[in-house]
């Protein structure tokens, strides 16, 4: 289909009168040169904020608190994930304690706790 496209363009491109092909040919040539512009961009690009809020990108010619303000989010989010990583481990630690004190100041031994025949009498035992 793109080879049959191709042809009929070509046959058409010929029936062109001159001054439509000249004044094709001036806007291809225009078109090229504006995707050769918008391919030459900066190596490093910022973004930042504008003053009405809207982010912008901006150069190397940014002020550097400009660049330090636009890796603050990114600072902060894993500031707030260390955190509650910390918040999380903590909590575990805490039952886990909880846990082994209730275990180590009830009446029975731990070992009482795996005894088969203990989980049986707990299972049939009628509640207190």
């Amino acid at each position: 289909m793109g080879a049959r496209l191709a042809g009929s363009l070509t046959v058409w491109a010929q029936t062109v009168p001159h001054d439509v092909g000249v004044r094709l040919q001036f806007a291809r040539e225009q078109a090229l040169a504006r995707a050769r512009e918008s391919r030459q961009v900066p190596a490093v690009t910022v973004v930042g904020m504008a003053g009405s809020g809207a982010a912008v990108l901006a150069g190397l010619t940014a002020p550097w608190w400009q660049r330090a303000a636009s890796v603050l989010p990114l600072l902060l989010l894993v500031l707030g994930l260390v955190a509650i990583d910390h918040w999380s481990a903590r909590e575990r630690v805490m039952a886990a304690a909880d846990i082994d004190a209730q275990l180590l100041s009830d009446n029975l031994p731990p070992s009482a706790y795996s005894d088969p025949g203990f989980a049986e009498y707990l299972r049939t035992a009628p509640p207190q």
